[in-house]
C-alpha cells in the first residue's frame, strides 16, 4: 500500500509530535519551535531538488531531521558531485539510515561512471545482485580477479533467473577464462527449467553444440507446452526434470491433459515415484481447488509422502462440500499432529462429530478451541454458551521507560519523517531502530508511533512472543470513532463490524492505496465510491476525497449496506463480496449455498476471501470488547440477527492452568 498525507494533516500532527519528542528543544532552530517547524517541509522539498542553500540547512543543525535534509541536498546533486565531497558528508552522516539511503544512489552513480576504484572504496555488503556483479566488475577493472573472484562469479551465474546486464562484462571475462563450459551451461540450463524461465532456457541453449542446443530448446518448448517428442528424449535424470516440472505446470492448468500423458512418460523416461507424486500432488491441488468432478480419487492418487497441510486441508476442503462428514472426520484424524492441534481442525472435528452425533467427543474439541482468541475460538465458544477468552496484556506504564524511548534519536526521526509525509525515509529509520529494542522498549515505541497516528506499526513490527499478540489496544487502533459509529449507525450496520472491516483493509491509516487503487480506510475503488455516491445522493469529490476519512468512511458503509441488502443480509456473503467482488461470491452460493455458514466459509475457493472473512468476523468480536466489554455472538452476526438484538457475551482469561488441563 502507499501513503500520502496532506499538508493539512501534517501540520496537524506537528503540536502531538513536539509534545512528544521531548528531546526537541524550541530553541534549536533560532526561533520557536511553533514558528519554525512549518519550515521543514518547505526545507526538505528545496533539499530534494539539491537547492538547499548552507544557511538554511544550518538553521536545522540540530533537528533530528537534519541528517536528511543534507543527505537529500547532496543527493539531488550526485550527478556532478566530487567523490570527496560524497565521502566526507558520508563519513559524518556514520551509520545512521540517511548515510546508506545517500550510499546507495552514490554506488549507482560510482557504476554509470565506471569509477570502480571509489565504488569499491564505498561499497558495504552489496544489497542485491546487480551490487554484487558491480563488485566483480570493479575487481576485475582493478587487476583482483583471482580465484576467489573466479568461483563468486560463477556462483552468480548460476542461478534459474535472467541476471541484470551490470553482470554482463564479468561473466564474459569467466567465460573467457574457462569458468563456463558446456557442463555448466547445462546446469544453469537445469535450474532455468525448474524455475520455469524458458526465455533463458533457449537464450543458454545457443553456446551449446547444435544436438544439445536441439535438446535444451526441446526441453523448454516442452515445459511452455507439453509435446509427444518427449517421448524420445535421452532416458536420464536431466530429462526426468525436465518433464516433471512441465506436467507440474500443465496440472495447473489443464489437469486432465497432464494425468493423460503422465503414464506415457513415466515409462518412457523412468520417472520415480517422488517424480510421480509432485505431479499428482499438483493434479489433485489444482482438481479440488476448483472442486472439480473426480477431486476425490486424485486426491487418493497421491503419495502419502507427497502430502502437506496445504493438501490436507483441501481434502477437507473437498469433503465439506461433498457433505461427506464420515469422510471429513477421517481426513482430519490423517492429519499431522501439529494441524490437529489448530483451532480451526479442533472445531471442525468438534463440529463434524457433533453432527454425527458424537457430543461427548466433540466437547473437549470446542473446549480446547475456545481457549483461542480467533475466529473458529470464537465459535466454538459460541456452541459452548461460554464467554470468549480474551488475555489482553498492556504496553509498560513505566514513565521514565516512555521518556527514554521518546528521546531516541532513531524514533524522533522516524516519526518526523512520517509526520512530513516521507514514508519511505520513516520506514528506514523504524527498522534500523526495532533491532536496538528489547521486546518491552518495542511497545512503546509503538505506542509513541500510535499516538502520532501512525497505526500500522503495531500489526508491522510486534514480536513473535506469544504475549505480543495479546497487545489488542495497540493492534487494534480505534481512531476516527466517532465518525465510524455516525455514518455505521445511519446505515444501520454494527460498528464493531465497520471497524473490524476497516482495520483489516487499511489498519485505520486514512491514506492507504493498494495495488489495485483502492484507496483510504475502507479501501474503496474510485469507480465504486462515485457509484455509491450517486446511489446514496451525495457530492462525489473525485478519487483524492477518498482520503478523508469523512468521506470513506460515508462512502464505506454506504457500499457495505448495499452488499448486505444484496446478500439477504448475511455479513458472511456481504465480506466476500466487498473482498472478491460479486461474480465469484454468486457462482459460490449456486454451487454451495446450502452450507452451513461456517462450513461455507471454510470452503470458499480464494484463499484471500476465505482468510479475509474469518479475520474480519474475529476481529468484530475484538472491536465489542474494545467498545462494548462484551460481544455479540460471532454466530448471531454471521447469522445476520441484528446486533441490538442480540445477548451479548462476556470476556474471560482463563488461568495457564485452566487451559493446559483442557486435553480433547
Amino acid at each position: 500500500m502507499r501513503f500520502r498525507y496532506t499538508a493539512d494533516m501534517r501540520f496537524a500532527w506537528l503540536p502531538l509530535l513536539l509534545a512528544t519528542l521531548p528531546a526537541w528543544p524550541a530553541t534549536a532552530w533560532g526561533a520557536s519551535a511553533d514558528a519554525a517547524m512549518p519550515a521543514l517541509p518547505s526545507a526538505l522539498r528545496e533539499a530534494e531538488q539539491g537547492r538547499l542553500d548552507t544557511g538554511t540547512l544550518g538553521r536545522f543543525a540540530r533537528h533530528p531531521l537534519h541528517p536528511w535534509l543534507a543527505a537529500s541536498n547532496q543527493r539531488a546533486r550526485l550527478q556532478g558531485a566530487n567523490a570527496a565531497t560524497v565521502s566526507d558528508l558520508l563519513q559524518q552522516l556514520g551509520e545512521q539510515p540517511a548515510a546508506d539511503w545517500l550510499r546507495q544512489a552514490w554506488l549507482r552513480e560510482l557504476a554509470r561512471r565506471k569509477d570502480w576504484p571509489n565504488f569499491l572504496a564505498t561499497m558495504r555488503a552489496p544489497q542485491d545482485i546487480e551490487q554484487r556483479c558491480h563488485v566483480q566488475v570493479a575487481h576485475l577493472q582493478a587487476g583482483t580477479s583471482n580465484a576467489k573472484w573466479a568461483a563468486e562469479t560463477r556462483a552468480l551465474w548460476l542461478t534459474g533467473r535472467s541476471l541484470p546486464g551490470a553482470c554482463d562484462t564479468a561473466f564474459a571475462a569467466l567465460e573467457a577464462r574457462g569458468g563456463i563450459d558446456a557442463a555448466t551451461r547445462w546446469q544453469r540450463i537445469e535450474l532455468a527449467a525448474d524455475a520455469g524461465e524458458t526465455g533463458l532456457m533457449r537464450f543458454l541453449a545457443g553456446k551449446l553444440p547444435a544436438r544439445d542446443a536441439a535438446l535444451a530448446r526441446d526441453y523448454a518448448d516442452f515445459i511452455d507446452a507439453p509435446h509427444a517428442r518427449a517421448q524420445q528424449w535421452p532416458r536420464d535424470a536431466r530429462s526426468r526434470q525436465v518433464a516433471t516440472v512441465g506436467l507440474q505446470r500443465l496440472a495447473k492448468r489443464d489437469p486432465d491433459a497432464a494425468e493423460a500423458q503422465l503414464p506415457s512418460l513415466a515409462s518412457a523416461l523412468g520417472l520415480d515415484a517422488a517424480q510421480q507424486g509432485r505431479v499428482r500432488y499438483e493434479l489433485a491441488l489444482w482438481t479440488v481447488a476448483s472442486y472439480a468432478p473426480g477431486a476425490s480419487k486424485r486426491l487418493a492418487a497421491v503419495p502419502s509422502a507427497a502430502y502437506d497441510d496445504r493438501l490436507h486441508e483441501w481434502r477437507l476442503r473437498d469433503a465439506l462440500n461433498q457433505r461427506d462428514t464420515a469422510a471429513a472426520v477421517q481426513i482430519i484424524a490423517a492429519m499431522p499432529d501439529n494441524m490437529r492441534r489448530d483451532a480451526r481442525w479442533q472445531y471442525f472435528e468438534a463440529r463434524l462429530r457433533e453432527q454425527r452425533g458424537e457430543a461427548e467427543a466433540a466437547q473437549p474439541l470446542f473446549a480446547a478451541a475456545a481457549t483461542q482468541a480467533n475466529f473458529h475460538g470464537f465459535l466454538a465458544a459460541d456452541r459452548l454458551q461460554q464467554p470468549y477468552t480474551l488475555c489482553p496484556l498492556e504496553p509498560p506504564a513505566d514513565p521514565q521507560l516512555h521518556a527514554r524511548i521518546a528521546a531516541l534519536p532513531g524514533l524522533q526521526r522516524a516519526l518526523a519523517l512520517f509526520a512530513v509525509d516521507r514514508r519511505g525515509h520513516a520506514l528506514r529509520e523504524w527498522n534500523a531502530l526495532l533491532p536496538t529494542l528489547t521486546p518491552e522498549e518495542r511497545l512503546v515505541a509503538i505506542e509513541l508511533a500510535q499516538q502520532a497516528h501512525w497505526y500500522d506499526r503495531a500489526i508491522f513490527s510486534l514480536g513473535d512472543r506469544p504475549e505480543d499478540l495479546r497487545q489488542y489496544r495497540l493492534r487494534f487502533p480505534l481512531h476516527h470513532a466517532d465518525t465510524l459509529t455516525r455514518e455505521a449507525q445511519r446505515h444501520a450496520l454494527d460498528p464493531a463490524w465497520v471497524a473490524a472491516l476497516t482495520r483489516a483493509e487499511s489498519a485505520f491509516m486514512p491514506e492507504a492505496r493498494s495495488h489495485a487503487n483502492a484507496r483510504g480506510l475502507m479501501q474503496l475503488l474510485p469507480g465504486t465510491a462515485q457509484l455509491t455516491a450517486r446511489r446514496i445522493g451525495t457530492q462525489w469529490n473525485g478519487a483524492a476525497s477518498l482520503y478523508q476519512p469523512r468521506v470513506n468512511l460515508q462512502l464505506g458503509t454506504a457500499h457495505l449496506r448495499f452488499e448486505l441488502d444484496k446478500h439477504q443480509g448475511l455479513p458472511h456473503l456481504a465480506m466476500a463480496a466487498y473482498n472478491a467482488g460479486p461474480t465469484p461470491v454468486a457462482r459460490w452460493q449456486q454451487e454451495r449455498g446450502d452450507l452451513e455458514r461456517d462450513y461455507f466459509i471454510e470452503t470458499i475457493n480464494y484463499r484471500e476471501t476465505r482468510d479475509y472473512v474469518a479475520r474480519v468476523s474475529a476481529f468484530s468480536v475484538i472491536y465489542d470488547w474494545r467498545l462494548h466489554g462484551a460481544a455479540v455472538p460471532l454466530s448471531d452476526r454471521l447469522g445476520g440477527i441484528d446486533p441490538r438484538r442480540a445477548t451479548r457475551r462476556a470476556f474471560h482469561c482463563p488461568s495457564p492452568d485452566a487451559i493446559a488441563s483442557i486435553q480433547p
